[in-house]
């Protein structure tokens, strides 16, 4: 990396409250963000079929996460003129760029589900015995 980049890496810190970068991680971390960039990725997918997709999402949930990761670059929004008007959503190159590091938390939240499923048991046991 060229010193100019990594001075401005430099520049933003995940931890301080106002630095947009945060805002970056909150909302790709956001609970159905996630779940949209992993749908969207592969083929650009019509709204309907992500609301699909994505059981529990609502349609105002759905619609404000694509609004904002249209915002911020990782979707982009094509609107097909028809009757009815088609729109169809899609990664931006730079969305894709999140693919690698969302396939690795999806594969180890399901290599270690049944650790996090017995440290759930156990916690709540000992909450209710310690009351």
């Amino acid at each position: 990396m060229e010193t100019n980049q990594l001075s401005a890496i430099a520049a933003y810190d995940v931890f301080r409250m106002n630095c947009p970068s945060r805002q970056v991680f909150d909302l790709v971390g956001e609970r159905w963000a996630g779940l949209l960039l992993l749908a969207l990725h592969g083929r650009p997918q019509r709204f309907s079929a992500l609301r699909r997709q994505i059981e529990g999402v609502s349609q105002k949930m759905l619609t404000q996460t694509l609004r904002a990761l249209e915002r911020d670059g990782l979707v982009h929004r094509t609107v097909y003129p028809a009757v009815p008007v088609r729109v169809e959503y899609a990664l931006t190159p730079l969305g894709q760029t999140l693919r690698e590091p969302l396939k690795m938390l999806t594969e180890w939240s399901v290599q270690h589900i049944a650790d996090v499923l017995a440290a759930r048991e156990e916690y709540d046991a000992r909450a209710e015995r310690d009351g």
